[in-house]
């Protein structure tokens, strides 16, 4: 059994999400100590524990210590399983995140998965779930893997109640990636959201402000409300997304607080492409650290670039050289990054038909 330090680097959950889906990946029996050691309420959280029940769910594993606010967890997998699986954070922890750990999992499953997801969609310090979909989808497609979803329901904080279908078909093994040109940009677009009691108005401003911050790029914005039916619960947001000639695709977002004017959140959204632009990466910041499995698993020499690399990338390619054969080596050019990863090509050990 392998044991992993739950409290080194970024400390928190990210590296119980990315130890666990391993696991399952590689069948390789862990053992993760400290969990969220430096938190201020250390141990498993309803999402946390979530994401581990998911993954038990997906390869039949046998678990010791999962439950709220325990920091020690033994995880024995065995072989990945297609079928519905479902989660359930039952508070507003982030839907997203269930995906970022069962997504590559059940992409090695031996036969089409279905994940039913519950909590929040559209989460503070986790992505959108409109990032998932319009942003995070294409960049996996790009090492052959994908998803189909259905958004069924949104989820807000405090409450959540948030509802996500993805329907994953399995590969036999994941294609290497070079993504280390920008180009040009061709497309600029997204989408300005408000929810509940929210006036439309608010979703104008955040789209105005957003447009205003890309300067000379023309930005493409649809501005609108949520039915009560999608959701009853108050929020707004802005989802943006960037095209290039190359192929790559940028995202920036952002959610609207009481504390801040529409246009700022619009501003914010609008600034994460565009200082991802103005580096030259391809990839922005928010993307860095989901595609590093895939980078592990892939079947040779993968390299793509990126801005400063923050701590919770360093802390996937940690665990990812700690479980896998991966070797990971980080390039700086002027002021950007090359993850240069050599993958491990796994192979699917289920026969796909």
């Amino acid at each position: 059994m392998l044991e992993i330090d739950g409290s080194v680097l970024e400390g928190g959950g990210q590296i119980l999400r990315v130890a666990v889906a391993l696991s399952c990946l590689c069948r390789i029996p862990i053992k993760v100590v400290k969990i969220r050691a430096g938190r201020s309420k250390p141990g498993l959280a309803a999402q946390h524990l979530q994401c581990i029940e998911l993954c038990r769910s997906l390869c039949k594993a046998r678990i010791s210590g999962a439950h709220l606010g325990s920091t020690e967890v033994e995880f024995h997998p065995q072989s990945i399983i297609g079928g519905r699986h479902s989660a359930d954070t039952k508070t507003a922890g982030s839907i997203a995140l269930l995906v970022q750990v069962a997504l590559p999992v059940a992409l090695f499953s031996s036969s089409p998965v279905e994940l039913s997801l519950r909590g929040g969609t559209n989460a503070e310090m986790a992505p959108q779930i409109d990032y998932v979909t319009e942003v995070l989808r294409p960049n996996f497609e790009k090492f052959g893997a994908s998803f189909e979803y259905e958004l069924l329901r949104r989820g807000y904080f405090p409450r959540g109640g948030g509802h996500c279908v993805f329907s994953v078909r399995p590969v036999e093994k994941l294609k290497p990636v070079i993504n280390i040109e920008l180009g040009h940009v061709e497309k600029a677009y997204g989408w300005s959201f408000v929810a509940g009691s929210l006036p439309l108005r608010l979703a104008e401003q955040m789209a105005d402000g957003a447009r205003r911050a890309m300067g000379k790029i023309n930005l493409e914005v649809e501005e609108y409300k949520e039915s009560a039916s999608m959701a009853p619960d108050n929020c707004s947001g802005v989802i943006l997304c960037c095209q290039t000639s190359t192929g790559c695709l940028l995202g920036g977002s952002a959610l609207g607080n009481k504390k801040e004017e529409p246009a700022e959140t619009g501003r914010r959204a609008a600034r994460e492409i565009k200082d991802a632009l103005n580096l030259g990466v391809c990839i922005d910041s928010h993307m860095q650290d989901q595609i590093i499995i895939l980078m592990a698993l892939a079947d040779g020499e993968s390299r793509v670039r990126t801005g400063p690399v923050t701590l919770h990338t360093r802390t996937a390619i940690h665990v990812a050289e700690l479980m896998t054969k991966a070797t990971f080596t980080l390039i700086p050019e002027g002021d950007t990054t090359i993850i240069h990863c050599q993958g491990i090509g796994l192979k699917n050990s289920h026969s796909l038909v």
